[in-house]
């Protein structure tokens, strides 16, 4: 079997099954997937009591950027009123109602666009920060599942430029789309409605795109990869993150859940390769 650089096989997965793993007997539909998706997160929240040490430290890394996205966004809630302004210095001369309305959309359109990119550049940060934690976390996940054949141990200083660059292009990607979500919002009443929902819906893909990265180079797989093989299982992709993002929006949620994410990433990563997610017995 050739490593990953060279490449018939990956990590026991031939390239044929990573492009569309077997779906499990009995799992059709999007909604049956999609809740398979949220399944493996509320998994990985059990994970807690079951391996609350090694839990715990995964907090550490999460707490740190927490803290510098808190500030972050205290600075957004303080200026996005002045930006919404610069915005729209055509609504200037229009009656207030009408100025007011507008601006307001204006700020609802930024802070759903900043709520997006921001949870994504935590798990980044902290996937950067605590990388040690959540490969720990993530490799209990799969020896407790009979483990990665033939599993490939890239260096921390290694991996780190090639995730960071990852990282990056994904978040650019998501900003573009988030254009899109801002155009949205600026919709009067369904906007508002509407904007949130895709807000949600990409966030989770981008997040289940992030999260699922510590599983995936473990088998020597990168971006490219891992977005294609996710795609194969797209509605539980978003599933999981979706349920991820909704969790990261309660206060104090994107700290808490993080290490449990994942835990939950590894999960999604061994059905959508058709490896065994539950125990045996």
């Amino acid at each position: 079997m050739r490593d990953w650089r060279g490449g018939d096989s990956v990590a026991g997965v031939t390239q044929q099954q990573a492009v569309a793993a077997p779906r499990p007997k009995g799992v059709t539909g999007f909604g049956r997937d999609f809740f398979s998706g949220v399944s493996f997160l509320l998994r990985g929240i059990g994970m807690y009591a079951r391996n609350p040490k090694i839990m715990f430290l995964g907090l550490v890394p999460a707490v740190i950027s927490g803290v510098l996205l808190l500030a972050a966004f205290a600075a957004m809630v303080y200026f996005v009123d002045d930006v919404a302004r610069l915005a729209t210095p055509f609504a200037d001369n229009w009656s207030s109602g009408l100025r007011d309305t507008t601006r307001f959309l204006v700020m609802f359109g930024i802070a759903a666009v900043w709520t997006v990119l921001s949870f994504l550049a935590f798990a980044a940060l902290t996937l950067a920060i605590g990388q040690p934690f959540y490969e720990a976390i993530s490799k209990r996940v799969d020896d407790q599942l009979g483990g990665v054949p033939g599993e490939i141990d890239v260096p921390f200083l290694r991996s780190l430029p090639r995730s960071i660059l990852d990282a990056l292009r994904l978040l650019i990607v998501t900003a573009l789309f988030g254009i899109l979500i801002f155009g949205t919002g600026l919709v009067p009443v369904a906007g508002e409605i509407v904007a949130p929902v895709l807000g949600a819906m990409l966030g989770g893909w981008a997040l289940a795109l992030e999260l699922s990265s510590v599983p995936f180079e473990r088998r020597g797989m990168r971006f490219k990869e891992r977005r294609r093989i996710l795609r194969s299982r797209r509605s539980m992709a978003l599933g999981f993150g979706v349920a991820t993002f909704v969790c990261f929006l309660i206060p104090l949620g994107a700290v808490l859940v993080m290490p449990a994410a994942v835990a939950g990433a590894t999960l999604l990563s061994r059905r959508v390769l058709g490896l065994p997610d539950a125990p045996s017995h």
